[in-house]
């Protein structure tokens, strides 16, 4: 009778859990991502032949490939087709100097303050797929500002755009803005860049700013933006990305374990991955990560010297790609094989409209001319993500490969992938 008594009280102790549980389930979905106060930073940003070069290459590497257009280049935002589907269906915004359809009523104060903290300034929060960067110096942040505010790239002029729709925060990010993740704090005192005469200093300056640590960490939902050394599996991968054709991928061990890691990789190994594309056993990079050509030799050396610093941890991945199944075109086969399926797709056009070959019969008219392209892309458009192939690709394999890439751009639009 006890016993039974006992039970009872469980259960009843059991169910009253779940109904506060569901209460607050109830709570965090129909809250959704909360509003904050914006802080009021004071700033004025000089525009200097410096901090535009400067901002030039951060906003190539931070801001880009997020928010241009697939079709126009602007950056007015675009659906984020490769970003962890964990936080729901993503889409970038405006931010060209557009007075309300972009940041162009924003002042400097205002911009550093959103990307350091994360709230905008009508006090909105950023979720956790839009980088933050409290640990930027301040004279990059002062680069970046100049750069997006006052450069004349024609990508950032006012465009009158509004962006492919609305973002759709999945439940788990709901719960975490309203949990674990809440604004960064504004930096107290000034944030200085290391001097490039400390090497593994300013490596890690490089390697956390330039966000390589968020990918290359174990779980983006436990990522320390304030303290990156405490995010779990520090750059030793596993975080699930999605290729071109949206399959999942899981970011690679960048750590210095020597069988699941890059300890075994030489400098030039390191140098021929980040800025050309190719791992050491001649394997193209897949999407989402592509080559960061832009990167100076002394950037890639600091990187790699503070990665050879940090903890080596053992944590092998599966990031096999599917076999694809024998086809009789060889050139669909060595379009496989080499990986242009992994930022082209199979249809020759990323799930979220880049990377496409679609216009390869217009842009190039004769297979010389493709040809040229394929082999020094970097060359002909510095900042491409298409790597160079000249060397990699076999002599004899130019020809049907180029068929292949031809018979996808005469392929009707509407068969590409949605």
């Amino acid at each position: 009778m006890k016993a039974k008594k006992v039970a009872k009280g469980v259960g009843i102790a059991v169910a009253g859990l779940l109904g506060v549980g569901a209460a607050l389930a109830g709570v965090v979905q129909a809250r959704g991502i909360p509003t904050y106060d914006p802080g009021k930073i004071v700033m004025d940003v000089e525009a200097t032949p410096e901090r535009l070069e400067r901002g030039q290459k951060l906003v190539g590497l931070l801001c880009v490939e997020c928010h241009a257009d697939t079709t126009t280049g602007n950056l007015t935002g675009k659906r984020m087709l490769d970003s962890p589907p964990v936080f729901g269906a993503i889409v970038s915004k405006n931010i060209t100097r557009h007075p309300t359809k972009g940041i162009g009523a924003w002042t400097d104060g205002q911009v550093a303050y959103f990307l350091r903290t994360g709230v905008a300034p009508d006090g909105h929060y950023a979720p956790p797929w839009m980088v933050k960067l409290p640990l930027l110096s301040d004279e990059d942040m002062a680069s970046v500002i100049a750069y997006l505010r006052k450069s004349d790239d024609p990508r950032l002029a006012a465009a009158d755009v509004d962006p492919p729709g609305r973002s759709e925060p999945s439940f788990v990010t709901k719960l975490l803005t309203n949990t674990a993740m809440k604004p960064l704090p504004y930096p107290a005192a000034p944030v200085d860049t290391p001097p490039k005469t400390d090497v593994v200093a300013w490596g890690r300056y490089l390697a956390i700013n330039y966000e390589c640590y968020g990918c290359h960490s174990a779980d983006f939902a436990k990522v320390d933006p304030l303290v990156p050394e405490r995010s779990e599996g520090y750059f030793g991968g596993g975080n699930t990305m999605s290729q071109a054709d949206g399959t999942p991928i899981v970011t690679a061990n960048l750590t210095p374990d020597a069988e699941t890691g890059i300890g075994r990789w030489s400098e030039a190994d390191f140098s021929g991955a980040v800025k050309h594309g190719f791992r050491p056993d001649g394997r193209v990079l897949r999407s989402p990560m592509t080559p960061r050509s832009e990167l100076e030799d002394d950037e890639i050396h600091a990187i790699y010297t503070y990665l050879k610093t940090i903890p080596a941890l053992h944590a092998a991945h599966d990031r096999r790609l599917a076999p694809a199944p024998a086809d009789p075109d060889p050139g669909k086969n060595l379009y496989a094989s080499y990986g242009c399926v992994s930022c082209h797709g199979e249809r020759g056009v990323s799930v979220d409209g880049s990377a496409d070959l679609r216009r390869a019969n217009e842009r190039f008219a004769t297979d010389a001319e493709l040809r040229a392209w394929i082999e020094e892309a970097p060359a002909k458009k510095p900042g491409t993500r298409m790597p160079g192939w000249k060397g990699v690709i076999a002599e004899g394999d130019y020809g049907p490969l180029m068929g292949h890439v031809r018979k996808l751009a005469r392929a009707p639009r509407e068969a590409s992938n949605p």
